[in-house]
């Protein structure tokens, strides 16, 4: 197959060195020194899993230099979706497939809104993954992925490419209602994510602490009312699964979102709470606790956003 990775961070550039390693023609779209180092040495991995190993370094920052592919891999943060949508189009044939594998719920939605929503499959990838270094991806945790279909149901054409990911040593899942287990992880993320960067502590802190710990309950909850107003196919089990996931999570472990908080990073707030908060309003479901939590991290993500600027 003909695949492009768009974003080749720690997710991208892992599942797609492995399609690469099985011998698909993958190019990765990237930029500066992650870019320049690909281009000279190949891309490298480094996983608890799969060992260490360097694909060639097919990598461009410039899709129209690609052309059409069958597969593209969607798995840019959310705060460049507007730019990467667009970079998607010269990429697109009459039957290319993109995966979206992103944080976040409306991330397909966006995909189909551009480009129709015959092209998109919606993902979640979970694993620790992270470039460390130019051209170097280390993959952590259990490295696995999930997708489907953005309505419930299967199809041959999800069944061809679970074939295709599954051969490439992908530890891959396809689910006949992908957007619930979606909504599923959304609202566990945007909960325990935003408390963990607003208290500034570690899992085992806010989870431990009963007053905390129903902050993130109920900022779980709101957002699962919030897909049931939406019409989303909520699971039953959702709620039950992400307070065993917030007590499963390694005690002086972060979320991503406080760590990206903390070293001063682009932050995906405004794409896990800022969506819950919106998309409530939209629907008429209070939402007071991701209110809340939206309100207190904000001004933090926009000085963020300033003192970025002020450097380029």
């Amino acid at each position: 197959m003909r695949i492009a990775v768009m974003g080749t961070g720690g997710v991208g550039g892992y599942f797609g060195a492995l399609l690469a390693r099985a011998g698909h023609d993958v190019t990765f779209i990237a930029r500066g020194a992650h870019l320049a180092a690909m281009q000279a040495h190949g891309l490298r991995i480094e996983s608890t899993l799969d060992g260490t190993f360097t694909v060639p370094g097919c990598a461009v920052s410039d899709t129209a230099q690609v052309g059409p592919q069958d597969l593209v891999l969607f798995t840019v943060k959310m705060y460049d979706n507007a730019a990467a949508v667009e970079a998607v189009r010269p990429l697109l044939g009459h039957e290319t497939l993109i995966l979206t594998l992103q944080n976040g719920i409306d991330n397909g939605e966006q995909l189909a809104a551009a480009v129709g929503a015959a092209h998109v499959l919606i993902g979640s990838a979970y694993m620790e993954g992270r470039v460390i270094a130019p051209g170097v991806i280390m993959q952590a945790g259990p490295g696995a992925a999930a997708f489907g279909e953005m309505t419930p149901g299967s199809t041959p054409r999800a069944q061809r490419l679970l074939h295709v990911l599954r051969e490439a040593g992908w530890r891959v899942e396809l689910h006949d209602n992908m957007l619930g287990m979606l909504w599923k992880k959304f609202a566990y993320i945007a909960g325990s994510a935003a408390v963990c960067a607003a208290t500034n502590s570690d899992y085992q802190e806010m989870r431990s602490i009963p007053e905390t710990r129903a902050i993130i309950q109920g900022a779980i909850e709101e957002a699962l009312t919030v897909g049931r107003a939406r019409g989303a196919p909520i699971l039953d089990d959702s709620l039950a699964w992400s307070m065993t996931a917030l007590d499963q999570f390694p005690g002086t472990g972060r979320a991503s979102l406080a760590k990206d908080f903390l070293a001063g990073n682009r932050v995906e707030l405004d794409g896990l709470t800022g969506v819950v908060v919106r998309m409530g309003r939209a629907v008429g479901v209070p939402t007071p606790i991701n209110d809340t939590l939206y309100a207190i991290l904000k001004p933090w993500a926009q000085r963020i956003d300033a003192q970025r600027q002020d450097n380029v």
